[in-house]
């Protein structure tokens, strides 16, 4: 096989060390989101607040490895390579998207749950943590939903990636 001193952007042919990084954020996009929205799911459904607490840094990772992901992608693009497929870029970007939007309906959860209370502290003990066990389930719920949305969309880029 000749050798060529042009890496192929995204291509399979391993030239480019930023390319093969980008490959494997992918895969930690798509483990650590499906990771975390498994957990979320089973903790949501077994109604376990408790679960929150291992869920959210599970998220937050998850929610890193996008941020860097789509660094990674917009830097490719800015050396000028480019993907084979025209859809890859959205795939890539929409995750980051749903990521700011998930947080911004989680928010919408505490809101909701708090509308009606003037002083939670006025609250007697059990009836606050009836609320912050309502505004953790639901907050676990919008993310988790968020996180399995990422799964299909990072999915759709790897599809698209070449």
């Amino acid at each position: 096989m000749p050798h060529s001193d042009q890496a192929h952007p995204y291509g399979s042919d391993g030239g480019d060390p930023l390319t093969a990084f980008h490959a494997a954020l992918g895969i930690g996009v798509l483990a650590s989101n499906l990771i975390a929205a498994l957990w979320g799911a089973a903790g949501w459904l077994r109604k376990d607040a408790a679960a929150s607490i291992v869920f959210w840094p599970l998220l937050r990772v998850a929610q890193a490895l996008v941020v860097v992901q789509v660094v990674v992608g917009l830097l490719l693009l800015a050396r000028g390579a480019s993907a084979p497929d025209g859809l890859h870029v959205a795939y890539g970007i929409a995750p980051l998207l749903v990521t700011l939007f998930s947080e911004a309906a989680r928010v919408g959860v505490a809101q909701k749950e708090l509308e009606d209370v003037e002083d939670v502290d006025s609250l007697e003990r059990g009836e606050q943590v009836a609320i912050a066990r309502r505004v953790a389930l639901g907050e676990m719920g919008v993310m988790t939903i968020g996180a399995l949305l990422i799964v299909t969309l990072a999915l759709r880029a790897y599809q698209t990636g070449g």
